[in-house]
């Protein structure tokens, strides 16, 4: 089954017969995540680095920010049996597609570092990115297989885990 994972919003799943998918990916950030053992992805869509900005705000919905959308992702991936050592995480989006006044903030690019810090720490390491460029993205999951894709416009792409993808702990090579 489809589901849509809207702004600010995320989907967990083990039914191998769902599809996540999510649009418009921009400045916002577009996190999937797999664990082929455990049979669980999931697919989060975040719009803004840091909830420092609006704490009310991320009280509200953690999902807008990337430092707190991010940790609450992991943690119901973890809840439904994933694995940090068997984990393989894509991103996609971080892009600048406007020439407007957010532009100048370069909310994409501080999304994207944001993230990846916040990976780091916790011992995890992206698998694979497609970030930055002018160009919104649609990115999908399929939970049976961890396959992603991107499109932008007719064009569409798969992302896929680089050779040297390591996570921590005795973890294996994600290609």
């Amino acid at each position: 089954m489809k589901h849509v994972v809207g702004v600010a919003e995320m989907a967990v799943s083990s039914d191998p017969e769902d599809l996540l998918i999510t649009h418009a990916l921009g400045s916002c950030l577009g996190i999937a995540a797999h664990d082929p053992h455990a049979g669980i992805g999931g697919l989060l869509h975040v719009m803004m680095p840091l909830s420092k900005i609006n704490p009310e705000k991320a009280e509200d919905n953690p999902f807008v920010f990337v430092d707190t959308g991010v940790p609450r992702f992991l943690d119901r991936l973890f809840e439904g049996g994933a694995r940090k050592q068997s984990l393989t995480v894509m991103v996609a989006g971080g892009a600048s597609v406007n020439r407007s006044e957010t532009d100048r903030f370069s909310i994409g690019k501080r999304n994207f570092v944001v993230f990846k810090k916040l990976l780091w720490k916790n011992g995890i390491l992206i698998s694979a990115e497609d970030v930055g460029g002018e160009k919104a993205r649609t990115m999908r999951l399929e939970i049976a297989s961890g396959r992603v894709t991107l499109s932008t416009g007719p064009k569409v792409t798969e992302l896929r885990p680089t050779r040297h993808s390591r996570q921590t702990g005795g973890a294996r090579n994600v290609a």
